[in-house]
């Protein structure tokens, strides 16, 4: 039997780079991979039953406190690329994703991570896991 730590919820989305996401040399401009990740958090929602619909029927919200992005390679216009999202389970009241972005050629282009606090109807910092939550991460092991 695996432990909490030894659970890993992942998500594999692939996406293709559009032109509207690229700069006058035709790479992706930077400011994009944080959409990447929205991206990969979205899938991941599908994928796994806690998508920001859930979220706002349990009457909370997620804002993301902090982001961190690193490049490593670029991605251009055409080219297709998987997002590779994976939740950190955390005893926190927090969501916390890591992501890497990989190439046609299976080269980490990106990595990064967000945090994201929850806030009830009222917009007051949720100190514990909301009830939904507890439930979600019970469901999964965590």
């Amino acid at each position: 039997m695996q432990s909490k730590e030894e659970i890993i919820l992942s998500c594999t989305e692939e996406v293709r780079v559009r032109f509207n996401e690229t700069d006058p040399l035709g790479i992706v401009w930077h400011g994009h991979y944080i959409v990447y990740f929205e991206d990969g958090r979205e899938a991941f929602g599908r994928q796994h039953g806690l998508t920001y619909l859930d979220i706002q029927k349990a009457g909370f919200v997620t804002p993301i406190v902090k982001s961190t992005c690193e490049h490593f390679l670029p991605l251009k216009y055409g080219e297709t690329f998987k997002i590779v999202t994976t939740f950190v389970n955390s005893n926190s009241a927090k969501l916390i994703y890591r992501y890497g972005l990989f190439n046609e050629e299976n080269k980490l282009v990106c990595s990064g991570e967000t945090i994201q606090v929850f806030l009830d109807s009222d917009n007051n910092l949720c100190l514990y896991n909301p009830e939904f939550f507890q439930a979600w991460k019970d469901k999964m092991g965590l």
